[in-house]
């Protein structure tokens, strides 16, 4: 007779539950960062006069939530069974609408990218691909419905940006993750992120400023949220303030507030605003710290999670 004896004091997580490595922190920040360029691409299409930089936003954003999606398929233990997501819809399953919504996010983008040339630019795109002269009608419906179909792409983009943070907070049992703030958090921050990318693809002065003035609103709100987030966990019970603990005064502060607070949101908004007034020539310093505090957000509320 044999005796099986567990010190795992939480009955929603499983003792010995597989860490999750380097792969979900890159597929959260590469489907934000996609959520993100899709939005700005169709909010940007008819503000700005650089057709290049918003034609280049909506190709990098299937191109991105591809890579992550290519990082999240090595994380499956099983991977032959990836199709298993798609047997059927569970309303109740964040899983199964995170699933969907990752299907959905590359017929929008196509037809949000063929919306944005007319006949005679589409014709010179086809002389170079030819295979893209069978796409010929789907381009003259996405044209022609230009209005909706800008719609869904943010709409799109909003589902795919929310659920990235929705996967975290849905897993209740990890304490850091419990909280309603992910899901308009990673929103933010993959919009945040979007903005920088495209700074750095970038060269009109215009699109730079619309880009700049964008980032700004997007870093406050982020740090709005994390405010709230913080708040949220120290007013909750004991096991969520000893997550709190976790990033003050805890094994993950110096890198949270380091590279996440100060090196990707508060310099950053710190130089954005100084820019104009002080007529600073544009960088490229701004949006990699952007880039920067994007990505260790993800990987530290990822290391967090399990160690709460």
């Amino acid at each position: 007779m044999h005796e099986i004896y567990t010190m795992n004091t939480n009955p929603l997580t499983p003792a010995g539950a597989v860490m999750w490595g380097w792969e979900i922190p890159v597929y959260l920040f590469l489907g934000g960062l996609a959520a993100g360029l899709l939005i700005i691409a169709a909010l940007l299409r008819s503000r700005v006069d650089e057709p290049r930089a918003i034609r280049l936003a909506t190709l990098a954003a299937p191109i991105a939530l591809s890579i992550g999606m290519g990082a999240l398929w090595l994380d499956l233990a099983y991977k032959l069974h990836v199709y298993r997501f798609y047997g059927s819809f569970q309303l109740s399953s964040p899983m199964s609408w995170g699933a969907w919504l990752l299907v959905a996010f590359y017929p929008v983008s196509v037809l949000m990218y063929l919306s944005l040339h007319d006949s005679e630019s589409f014709a010179r795109l086809c002389g170079r691909f030819s295979l893209l002269s069978r796409l010929e009608g789907l381009q003259r419906f996405a044209r022609a419905r230009r209005v909706g179909v800008e719609r869904a792409a943010i709409l799109s983009g909003i589902g795919l940006g929310v659920y990235t943070g929705i996967l975290l907070s849905a897993l209740s049992a990890r304490a850091a993750w419990n909280s309603a703030v992910l899901g308009p958090l990673f929103l933010v921050s993959g919009f945040s992120t979007a903005a920088a990318a495209l700074m750095l693809l970038s060269r009109g002065a215009q699109i730079h400023g619309a880009l700049r003035r964008l980032d700004v609103v997007a870093i406050a709100a982020e740090l709005a949220l994390i405010g709230l987030f913080l708040i949220g966990l120290l007013s909750g019970g004991a096991t969520q303030q000893r997550a709190a603990a976790l990033f003050l005064g805890g094994p993950l502060t110096a890198t949270f507030w380091s590279l996440v607070v100060v090196t990707g949101l508060v310099v950053p908004l710190s130089l954005s605003l100084l820019e104009r007034p002080l007529k600073l020539r544009p960088t490229a310093v701004i949006p990699v710290m952007v880039l920067i505090g994007g990505f260790a957000l993800r990987w530290i509320l990822v290391s967090a999670g399990q160690l709460s």
